[in-house]
């Protein structure tokens, strides 16, 4: 028996969308929430230009644009016979795969070629093309909502939650991104209504999705479904349980750990999320570049139009049906005149060697394999159950060749035989009904840089010296120091603060009026990163937090320096971290007349 949902408790209707953008295919998951109703999970199954429609339905990734800027066709219509030759005619833009302009700077991309990742059309920004995609997605449900439920548009549209999905990998500049783009494609009419926007991991929305289609109706099918609130502090992990996520993508393989708590059963993350660049995208990319390598001596065959096709066949076809490396595979390309028996061209088929197939996705596999090991490592719990979910996941080769790694080290390794690429869609409806997770880990080490007082006894200072400086209050310092606020791997649960005091010091009232810091993000392997001058690369600013502090202005004295020969004013101020839910949240807080400000 499947976990029962509760009726909705909420007292107006409202409506949640969810949004699915991925590198190759996208699709929109909603829910009706109705006062004292069982929330229904629903997917729009029905887009414009499609042939076929079905439970699974998604659109491609794909937007032409004309000479002008404007968006001309987008999805399954881009893919008609009659828009594809206009665009020829017209010099239309073809995007696909655009979504990985937007890819945080530091997952490992070396291996993306140049000719992967076409140019965005000229004036136009990678959040631009965000915005107008999303824009159609949102076109496309509501036409489906209308026709599919009669006169409820009229009762939600003022009352819509959006969650959009995005890789673990993508962090607060990207997540400022998508919520610029919900703006740009006039989803929401202002600042103030973001907080109808929720941003997700896919790794978590997958989570969600696998609860009902995999965990609940199997492992844990006589247990009740809840939302934990233990606390970080509990210790007993006898009753828990070790799942690992994998959303393979198009773009982005996202692994997630959690452990599963029984009676009744709640999750909490028991390792950093993972995120690799190693989507069905590079398998397809590597097949291009093995076509171009095989056929450079064709004079014909060489053509980088036959290129292109067969790449689309290899893509949409022999990629799927790939099973076996001991067996030739086929791209069927042309017609039974294309014929070159040096280059194995029969009756318009290229054959294939099946170990060259099989090696085009080993540096996927491989990906996921050293995450997986990583999280393994890290998990504080130990996992015992893989789910493999996500549109590469409809890969048998992928699932087989995973499967040979997890069942020897007795682990289970499963995909739900729904829909796998509805998981995160679905999954990410189900996150704001359900709300699993009662607690998150923080991906990377958060603080800020300051300057230290000398020590003349500590190495590290010594080896400083030359940067020392004679601070306002006449004290020596050293620039370059990271105060740690929130480690790496830290577990933290929703409501949990990391808080810890600075102070600033100013020359003049006037430039007391506000206070400003830099929040910065280590992702390096040191544990305890003290400086910025080593590890230097792995340091990045995540955002800049500003305070209005001109009222406690006006309350402060000026000190005299230790040299007593000048004044300053000194503001005492606390930098909070907030990270137990699905996007960082910092503050900075002071007191004011003995009330805490923020």
């Amino acid at each position: 028996m499947l976990p029962t949902r509760e009726p909705y408790k909420g007292s107006t209707r409202k409506l949640v969308l969810a949004f699915d953008v991925g590198t190759t295919f996208s699709g929109v998951s909603y829910c009706l929430l109705d006062p004292g109703e069982v929330p229904v999970i629903r997917g729009v199954a029905k887009y414009p230009g499609q042939e076929r429609v079905g439970g699974d339905s998604k659109i491609p990734s794909i937007l032409y644009y004309d000479r002008q800027g404007d968006v001309r066709a987008v999805g399954a219509e881009a893919l008609q016979q009659h828009i594809i030759e206009q665009a020829e005619d017209e010099g239309w833009v073809k995007l696909a795969w655009w979504k990985l302009h937007l890819r945080a700077k530091h997952l490992a991309s070396s291996h993306i070629r140049n000719g992967d990742i076409k140019p965005l059309p000229q004036g136009k920004s990678a959040v631009e093309v965000l915005a107008d995609f999303m824009r159609y997605l949102f076109q496309c449900a509501r036409t489906y909502i209308q026709t599919s439920h009669l006169n409820l548009w009229k009762s939600v549209k003022n009352s819509i939650e959006f969650v959009f999905t995005h890789p673990n990998g993508w962090e607060g500049v990207q997540q400022q991104q998508i919520r610029r783009a919900v703006e740009l494609a006039g989803l929401i009419s202002s600042k103030e209504e973001q907080s109808h926007v929720h941003l997700l991991t896919e790794g978590e929305a997958s989570l969600h999705f696998c609860v009902i289609n995999v965990i609940a109706s199997d492992t844990f099918s006589k247990t009740p479904i809840d939302v934990s609130d233990y606390s970080d502090d509990e210790e007993d992990q006898s009753d828990s349980q070790g799942i690992i996520i994998v959303d393979a993508g198009g773009g982005t393989i996202d692994l997630s750990a959690y452990s599963m708590k029984l009676s009744p059963t709640s999750f909490k993350e028991i390792a950093p999320a993972e995120c690799c660049l190693q989507g069905s995208v590079f398998v397809t990319s590597r097949a291009r570049a093995l076509l171009q390598k095989k056929l450079s001596g064709s004079e014909h065959y060489s053509n980088p139009k036959i290129i292109a096709q067969m790449t689309d066949v290899f893509d949409n076809s022999t990629k799927l049906r790939f099973r076996k490396p001991d067996e030739p595979s086929y791209i069927k390309f042309g017609t039974i005149r294309d014929k070159d028996p040096k280059y194995d061209i029969r009756s318009g088929q290229l054959k294939l060697a099946g170990q060259d197939i099989a090696d085009l996705f080993e540096p996927s596999i491989e990906a996921i394999i050293e995450a997986f090991e990583q999280q393994r490592r890290a998990a504080s719990t130990p996992i015992n159950m893989v789910c493999l979910v996500g549109g590469f996941a409809a890969s048998d080769w992928l699932f087989t060749r995973l499967q040979e790694y997890f069942i020897p080290l007795g682990i289970r390794f499963c995909r739900p035989n729904a829909h796998v690429n509805k998981a995160v869609a679905d999954g990410a409806v189900s996150f704001y009904i359900d709300h699993l997770v009662s607690s998150r880990v923080a991906r990377a080490t958060y603080g800020i840089e300051c300057n230290t007082l000398y020590d003349s006894q500590d190495p590290q200072h010594l080896a400083r010296q030359h940067k020392s400086f004679i601070q306002v209050t006449g004290e020596l310092r050293i620039p370059g120091h990271f105060q740690s606020i929130l480690l790496k791997g830290t577990q933290v649960s929703e409501l949990r603060e990391f808080r810890k005091s600075f102070f600033t010091t100013r020359t003049s009232l006037v430039a007391c009026r506000s206070a400003n810091t830099d929040i910065m993000c280590y992702k390096g392997a040191l544990v305890h990163p003290q400086w910025l001058d080593v590890d230097r690369s792995s340091f990045s600013t995540l955002c800049t937090i500003q305070a209005d502090v001109d009222e406690l202005s006006q309350t402060l004295r000026p000190k005299k320096s230790a040299t007593g020969q000048s004044y300053y004013y000194q503001i005492d101020f606390d930098i909070i971290i907030l990270f137990g839910q699905t996007e960082l949240k910092a503050q900075i807080s002071w007191e004011d007349k003995g009330v805490e400000r923020r």
